[in-house]
């Protein structure tokens, strides 16, 4: 069990308030969330710029104590961003587990579980070409779903993220249930492919806000964007609890959404 957020800008926006100093910011969640659980297993912070480059830095050690995570939230800032602290469920908690996973220009943070791993995962492994399974660095069922996805990717290139995100989760539903019918499957899963941001809400809770101006931060005072006087602005965050004192509306449960160019989350039926 772990607590993820993501978000997708039409400009670079900061993501110092949701990581730091929000009524609900992702450091107090690693201490204690909505559940009051502890998420001390690691911490993680993916970027993608304007300019397309990816950036990406995970530390094992708890976010809450992290010299490094902090001075890495207050320099965040990109169009495409996702943080996540872990509870370690599958796999130790070491940095090779530690969310988001990076491969060339996609990320992935996943809270969640993947039941009778040990039973599915050859499964998964199988269904991956060979320079997937080589890129597998841990041993987690996260890691595992990413390449799984970007195999889809690279087999499909055309097909939007949604699409594969569909497709795999529905695969990886029927290996569980096959392998251990009484096992639980939770894919709450945010996959940014350069600016594109994907995801899925099954088992966990997500919710979602809209902005159309770049937010002001009651704690700090300071924007989190800065665009100029004439262009539009619009931002769509997504996390596992609600984070700041703004509206938010939960993310349909069994669904799969898509940030699209304009910024507006698109919605459908995950369908398992």
């Amino acid at each position: 069990m772990c607590r993820l957020y993501g978000f997708r800008a039409t400009h670079p926006t900061a993501m110092e308030c949701e990581l730091l100093d929000a009524q609900n910011a992702l450091i107090r969640q690693s201490v204690e969330d909505a559940r009051a659980l502890e998420n001390p297993h690691g911490w993680g912070i993916g970027l993608v710029h304007a300019d397309g480059k990816v950036h990406c830095e995970r530390q094992a050690e708890p976010a809450s104590s992290s010299a490094a995570f902090r001075r890495s939230a207050l320099a965040a800032r990109g169009i495409t961003g996702m943080a996540h602290v872990r509870r370690a469920t599958v796999g130790q908690p070491k940095l090779a587990n530690t969310h988001p996973f990076c491969d060339g220009r996609s990320l992935l943070a996943h809270n969640g579980h993947v039941g009778a791993f040990e039973a599915v995962r050859p499964r998964m492994l199988a269904a991956m070409r060979q320079q997937d399974r080589q890129a597998i660095r841990g041993d987690t069922d996260s890691e595992h779903l990413f390449h799984l996805l970007r195999a889809r990717q690279a087999a499909e290139p055309s097909k939007p993220l949604s699409a594969h995100l569909v497709s795999t989760a529905r695969d990886v539903a029927r290996w569980v249930r096959e392998a251990s019918p009484s096992e639980e499957l939770a894919l709450n899963l945010l996959w940014a492919d350069g600016p594109s941001l994907a995801g899925s809400r099954h088992h966990r809770t997500l919710w979602y806000t809209v902005r159309s101006a770049p937010y002001v931060c009651p704690v700090c005072g300071h924007d989190h964007a800065s665009p100029l006087a004439h262009e539009r602005y619009r931002c769509v965050v997504i996390a596992s609890e609600k984070i700041t004192a703004e509206t938010w509306t939960e993310v349909p449960e069994g669904s799969v959404f898509t940030l699209d160019d304009e910024i507006r989350i698109q919605l459908a039926p995950l369908g398992i």
